[in-house]
């Protein structure tokens, strides 16, 4: 048997490229917990021995809310918002509070186009209530939570109805962007980003970073567009070994090409996006009247981890 005739690479990748497919979600796996554990260490030293004695857990912990979209129909519609199909894509016309958003537009809109700015302020609040509690468990769940959601609202992608370019003939620029380029270069990245800061409104801040990552969206995509059609259309894509498997993915050479055109744009996302987490635990912290909290005390196996297994409820096209 021909393992490399191109009929069993075919083959090959019905069988294992899709399993595989459904474990890159959002910015990916590798770079959700890149994020959440790099951030630990943009905090103060009244907080920062709590958080790196429980660093593992919310760095394996940051990719829950994706494995939650396997068996949680709620849990899709919190990690992006398409402001494309508000009003013309006015960003302004969508009101910032959710109980005014969803008296202008009613919840099941919402819900249908996104909530990710109004997930963040959610999550943040139940970590607030967490740290007033001195709950561990629920202060590991939810730091790695809302990291993870912090992390998604800084991808462009997450913001528009095209996330994934099927209306610009682009279909696959989402996992490419967000996962095969941080997990190609990140190594590389200077990823100290500095130390946190307590951020007045948890709600507006996140509001920022959408306009921030929406203003990008426009060169995201017409940059890989332009690209493809000046790259040599059979060296676009090739077969590459990820995670000990052969699958058909960008190839290096294309996938370093668009990386170089976007002139630092992923680094600096993932900068902001690492920065931002911290602030956002540092802030929770604050608001609960930054209590003492017991270093001796262990986290409790969870028993509810979800699995990344099966098909997501939601939004496939994200890989």
């Amino acid at each position: 048997m021909n393992l490399c005739s191109p009929i069993m690479k075919k083959k090959m990748l019905i069988c294992i490229g899709v399993p595989l497919a459904l474990l890159c979600c959002s910015w990916g796996f590798f770079a959700h917990k890149h994020i959440n554990q790099r951030a630990v260490f943009t905090l103060p030293a009244k907080l920062a021995p709590f958080y790196k004695k429980h660093i593992d857990l919310i760095t394996e912990k940051a990719v829950d809310p994706d494995k939650r979209c396997y068996i949680d129909s709620a849990e899709s519609p919190r990690h992006f918002i398409d402001i494309d199909d508000y009003d013309a894509g006015v960003i302004d016309s969508i009101p910032i509070h959710w109980s005014a958003a969803k008296e202008k537009y009613q919840e099941r809109t919402l819900l249908a186009q996104g909530i990710i700015p109004w997930q963040i302020h959610f999550t943040y609040q139940k970590l607030v209530t967490a740290f007033t509690k001195k709950d561990v468990q629920a202060i590991i769940r939810y730091s790695a939570d809302i990291g993870h959601y912090i992390g998604d609202a800084h991808v462009p992608l997450h913001t528009t109805n095209n996330y994934n370019g099927q209306y610009s003939g682009q279909i696959g620029i989402h996992a490419f962007w967000e996962s095969r380029i941080p997990e190609m270069f990140a190594r590389d990245y200077n990823l100290l980003v500095g130390k946190a800061v307590y951020i007045d409104s948890s709600l507006d801040t996140a509001w920022a970073i959408i306009r921030e990552s929406h203003a990008l969206v426009k060169d995201v995509l017409k940059i890989e567009k332009e690209l493809s059609k000046e790259f040599p259309k059979h060296r676009q894509r090739s077969y590459i070994t990820r995670n000990n498997t052969l699958i058909w993915s960008y190839s290096d050479a294309y996938t370093k090409a668009y990386h170089d055109r976007m002139n630092g744009m992923v680094e600096s996302r993932m900068r902001k996006s690492i920065w931002r987490v911290g602030c956002y635990w540092l802030s929770a912290w604050v608001d609960a009247g930054q209590p003492e909290l017991n270093l001796k005390q262990e986290a409790k196996p969870d028993n509810e981890e979800p699995k990344a297994n099966g098909k997501i409820i939601g939004r496939e096209e994200w890989h």
